[in-house]
């Protein structure tokens, strides 16, 4: 029997007659994007207009926010000198806001200003593990990291949106700027007049409205080796991220070292979480809350999405590779037997 996990409020006004499902998509961030929207059938002039409309968002989270990107304003701050102040793009700004609010609810398990330990992992844009002559950090080269960015804090002047470079801190969004970019390609369309969507990037979802059989948007919740009961999620003002240790990763002296790394030990993460689960109403949110509650582990994390009411699952790894579900009251509340 298949699981399905339904929105709190579904809207009674289903997608006016003619609607035909419209495909678009590219590249940005390092993976692909998409977006499939309910139309009445667009021309060709339309259909280049949507398709270079939802590109130009990406390309603008990606000038901003990319530490990929020498030239991004990101790029540009972490190279700033010490003690300097920068006013930042609204975007840019409000995203490293976020994130830094993440940091401070987590006690910093999930911190954008833990960039330098990512690049030193391998996971960065140069230096990467799966590049010839990469050699992993060991406790030395770890321990002078956490040293030099201790008490190096990013201060933001809020009504000038401006941030302070303390000095060496390496910004790094990518537990967040994927699923900012998500909303988006969802705002972009809302303000089209397009009310009926399901965008992704990456592999992280958000949809409105209907498909033009009145169905909502209903995608498969991620299973990292197969073999579970299938949770599909309408998304219908919702969106959803996954994290997981089985993605991006490699292998030293026989232990995984994933890509997501703890900031308060400078470590890849190496707790028994298979993969985190977040359905929120911002893309944004499910993506960090997803890196942080992994992070954070099966116990911490499930306390914290509890205090803060969010929609999880976690599958958790016992005994000779099974997978345990743990979920949240607010996720369990939402699932029904189909």
């Amino acid at each position: 029997m298949r699981r399905v996990l339904l929105p709190p409020a579904i809207s009674a006004e289903p997608p006016p007659a003619g609607m035909v499902i419209a495909d678009f998509g590219g590249e940005s961030m390092g993976t692909r994007w998409s977006a499939r929207l309910a139309l009445a059938p667009p021309d060709v002039q339309q259909r280049a207009a949507f398709q270079a409309g939802l590109q130009m968002q990406l390309d603008q989270v990606v000038a901003e926010m990319s530490h990929w990107e020498p030239r991004s304003d990101l790029g540009r701050f972490n190279r700033a000198a010490a003690g300097t102040w920068h006013t930042l793009p609204d975007d840019f700004f409000e995203v490293l806001r976020y994130a830094l609010g993440i940091a401070r609810d987590t006690g910093g398990a999930c911190d954008p200003c833990a960039g330098a330990l990512v690049n030193l992992w391998g996971f960065g844009p140069t230096g990467r593990h799966d590049e010839a002559g990469f050699a992993a950090p060991g406790e030395r080269d770890v321990a002078a990291i956490c040293a030099a960015m201790a008490g190096r804090v990013v201060e933001l002047d809020i009504p000038r949106k401006r941030a302070c470079q303390p000095g060496g801190v390496q910004l790094d969004l990518s537990a967040v700027a994927k699923g900012f970019g998500v909303d988006k390609l969802a705002q972009y369309l809302e303000g089209q007049g397009c009310a009926n969507y399901l965008v992704e990037v990456g592999g992280e979802l958000r949809g409105a409205g209907f498909k033009p059989d009145g169905q909502p948007w209903w995608v498969a919740l991620e299973e990292p080796f197969g073999g579970r009961e299938e949770i599909a999620v309408a998304l219908h003002g919702l969106a959803v991220a996954t994290s997981g240790d089985y993605r991006k990763y490699f292998m030293q002296d026989a232990t995984r070292r994933p890509h997501t790394i703890d900031p308060r030990t400078g470590m890849p993460i190496a707790n028994a979480l298979a993969s985190v689960t977040v359905v929120h109403e911002s893309a944004m949110a499910a993506d960090a809350w997803s890196t942080a509650l992994t992070v954070l582990g099966h116990e911490e994390g499930l306390a914290l999405a509890e205090r803060k009411r969010l929609a999880v699952r976690f599958l958790l790894r016992e005994n000779e590779g099974a997978l345990r579900e743990i979920a949240s009251s607010r996720f369990q509340k939402m699932l029904e037997d189909e």
